[in-house]
């Protein structure tokens, strides 16, 4: 037996009236999930536990079967795993995102306009973070640079401090968000450097967002995680563009497979990413692939209803698709878990904990039902698989 499990980063989501009282999922075209949502199980899943925020390392983590309330010590620190940073046990990692500011004249009186300066690239954005940090001479800070706007620093013995996510204020006044020193001059000093940049005047004539501000977010201490093939029986290898992802699959010991290509945009390798989980569990022999992708959530930050949809049936097409009919062809026997890690409704543009609907496909079914992949269907079915970590046992309860 094979297992797939794609999962549609924050695509999960809340009824628009301009989509006629859908949401991005139930309105998108889907024809394969919807077929093997016809043959399979849907239900819901609570992935964030209750008191904990609602982010993308909680809600994987819980995907994964790991309780978030025993496992999770930070998102950073998970980051820093697939940078490769060294972390020591009296290190603090910290998220790094390089964000679009407004030109309001007083720094507290900025509005965040967005957390990811347009899906900035990774070149430009790695020499943005140098340019600013060859100006930081504090020795208790190291930077590292990691995927487009998400990068890393470790506070040598620090603090872990609880500090505001900035896609949790797209829209916003960032006074009432800014971090307390040694973080709110650094703040400052990368927006003085920043905001003439030659980077920066080049994005503004294209159009595009400039990179203008570092903020700290996410932190924590070096991560502990049990082995996921001690902890499953099943040898395993994760699929993703962005840095969260792959430090999870190498806190847990699973093989991590970069795709060329694969940006954590709405404009990433789809295809690659769905020959490389093919590849693995069809020629090199692992048991499970877990394949991310990072476009439906950046096009919910974006608060983007057309683009959401479109990541949506990208996925459909281009990953569920290619997966499905690979795995029909080999004549292996294979189960497929589809899901978001948790809703990023075009609403408010940040993540909620609210439930979220998974579909199980199982090659040997001969099952027919009238259900629909979407989260109205998934309450409908009356399926409630309870805690996120329920649903790794029960894929592979096979």
């Amino acid at each position: 037996m094979k297992y797939v499990l794609v999962l549609g980063d924050g695509m999960a989501d809340e009824p628009i009236e301009s989509l006629g009282g859908k949401t991005p999922l139930e309105y998108a075209e889907t024809p394969v999930m919807d077929e093997m949502a016809s043959a399979g199980e849907i239900g819901l899943l609570h992935t964030i536990p209750q008191g904990m925020k609602p982010g993308s390392d909680t809600a994987n983590l819980s995907v994964m079967g790991y309780d978030p309330a025993v496992y999770y010590s930070g998102r950073s620190p998970l980051e820093a795993l697939s940078i490769g940073v060294p972390m020591k046990d009296t290190d603090v990692s910290y998220r790094v995102n390089i964000v679009t500011l407004d030109d309001a004249e007083v720094f507290e009186e900025k509005v965040i306009l967005d957390h990811s300066s347009d899906e900035i690239s990774t070149e430009e954005s790695t020499e943005l973070l140098h340019a600013v940090t060859a100006e930081l001479k504090d020795p208790r800070f190291a930077f590292y640079g990691g995927t487009s706007y998400r990068h890393c620093m470790i506070w040598d013995r620090g603090e872990a401090v609880d500090l505001s996510q900035p896609h949790d204020h797209l829209g916003q006044v960032i006074g009432p968000y800014l971090p307390p020193e040694p973080f709110l001059s650094m703040m400052k000093k990368s927006y003085e450097i920043l905001k003439n940049h030659p980077i920066n005047q080049k994005r503004r004539e294209k159009g595009l967002n400039p990179a203008v501000c570092f903020w700290f977010w996410g932190a924590g201490r070096k991560p502990q995680l049990m082995d996921f093939k001690e902890k499953f029986g099943k040898s395993a290898v994760m699929i993703s563009a962005v840095d969260l992802l792959k430090g999870l699959g190498v806190g847990t010991g699973m093989k991590v497979i970069n795709v060329p290509g694969a940006t954590g945009g709405l404009e990433t390798n789809y295809e690659g990413k769905a020959q490389a989980a093919v590849k693995a569990v069809l020629s090199d022999g692992f048991d499970f692939a877990y394949v991310h992708v990072e476009a439906p959530d950046e096009m919910g930050h974006q608060g983007s209803v057309e683009k959401k949809i479109r990541a949506i049936e990208n996925l459909d097409s281009r990953v569920i698709r290619l997966v499905k009919e690979s795995l029909d062809a080999s004549g292996e026997e294979y189960r497929i878990l589809v899901l978001p890690d948790h809703p990023t409704p075009i609403r408010c543009r940040t993540h909620t904990a609210d439930p979220v609907p998974y579909l199980l496909y199982d090659s040997r079914s001969s099952a027919r039902h009238t259900w629909k992949y979407n989260e109205k269907e998934a309450r409908l079915s009356g399926n409630d698989l309870g805690a996120g970590p329920n649903i790794m046992k029960h894929l592979f309860d096979a």
